[in-house]
């Protein structure tokens, strides 16, 4: 809880980044306490190892100053509050009123979790899986089209020039007399 507050309470980027790390480690925890232990791992390799990582090269890469909090409020800053509120109303009611029983299924034990959830991801929820890999796709390019701005004194290599190159205009012959001083 107190890393999830520190994602959002944080002035760094950086700094929010790796409360973030800290949150996804928790999260891990806790889907190895439930026996999820391929989800655990692959909230580590998958999230901590490659989308964060990510994250912290966009954030260096855009060159942020830490922006000073102001005094004055955000003008949506009441809407937020009120959001929050009916969120937690609704998680309240959703854990007192719940009249649902959770019942394990019958589970091969020959069977693995990492099959099982193969099965499971590749047949019952295939659609949902590989829309969330377009969407993890679309993350990508956005975070690579971000750090690609124009700087002045940035060379670029321009192919065409390269191929319309000729011995003429590549190379310049420059005849200096050996006793005088360059």
């Amino acid at each position: 809880m107190a890393s999830a507050v520190g994602v959002i309470a944080s002035n760094s980027p950086v700094y929010s980044a790796l409360f973030l790390v800290s949150c996804f480690f928790q999260s891990a925890i806790l889907w190895l306490l439930i026996e999820a232990e391929f989800l655990a791992i692959a909230l580590i390799v998958i999230y901590v190892g490659a989308v964060m990582v990510l994250f912290l090269y966009v954030v260096m890469m855009m060159d942020n100053k830490v922006i000073e909090t102001q005094q004055k409020f955000s003008p949506i800053l009441p809407f937020g509050i009120g959001l929050a509120i009916l969120f937690l109303i609704e998680l309240i009611y959703a854990i007192f009123s719940s009249t649902v029983s959770i019942t394990p299924s019958v589970i091969d034990s020959n069977v693995s979790n990492t099959e099982l959830l193969g099965n499971a991801i590749y047949t019952d929820h295939l659609v949902a899986f590989e829309i969330a890999s377009l969407i993890l796709l679309v993350g990508i390019i956005a975070a690579i089209s971000l750090t690609l701005h124009k700087r002045k004194g940035l060379k670029k290599q321009s192919i065409s020039e390269q191929i319309d190159a000729t011995k003429t205009n590549r190379l310049k012959i420059i005849k200096v007399n050996s006793e005088e001083k360059v």
